[in-house]
């Protein structure tokens, strides 16, 4: 999903810069009650939203239900929830800003300690290593060919 978290802003940014026109988002009222679920469920909401909810419901719906899964039971805390989208936010691979600091707040929220959030950002960090690694060798090879 954060390819349009990222990508829609960007693409309304370009599309009013192109067209001289600003992009116009009204809820309908299904519309709204699934901005308010999600509210209600995630605590937070994001104005790409509005746009991907107006652009394509159905998406927006199943996007919605694979978000708020986790939160359907109580399996696992709330706080470790959080952790985990601290790490798939912050991962090497991915590095969503936004997502962080929602996450980051949330745990905080839920009892997180400052220390406990820097073990997360500590342990994800050593992925770039890990990919370096595993790459180094295949440039290496590429580079000795040249």
């Amino acid at each position: 999903m954060h390819t349009c978290a990222v990508g829609i802003p960007i693409l309304v940014d370009e599309y009013n810069a192109y067209s001289n026109d600003s992009m116009p988002v009204k809820l309908n009222e299904r519309q709204k009650e699934q901005k308010d679920q999600f509210i209600k469920k995630m605590g937070y909401w994001n104005r790409f939203r509005d746009i991907l909810l107006v652009n394509d419901e159905p998406f927006f719906e199943s996007y919605l239900k694979v978000l708020t899964n986790p939160w359907e039971k109580d399996i696992i805390s709330a706080k470790l929830k959080e952790f985990i989208y601290i790490a798939i936010d912050s991962s090497t691979t991915h590095l969503f800003e936004n997502g962080i600091r929602i996450h980051i707040r949330n745990a905080l929220k839920y009892g997180a300690s400052f220390e406990e959030i820097m073990e997360i950002l500590k342990i994800v960090s050593t992925q770039g290593s890990s990919t370096f690694h595993i790459s180094l060798p295949i440039l290496e090879e590429a580079l000795s060919e040249i």
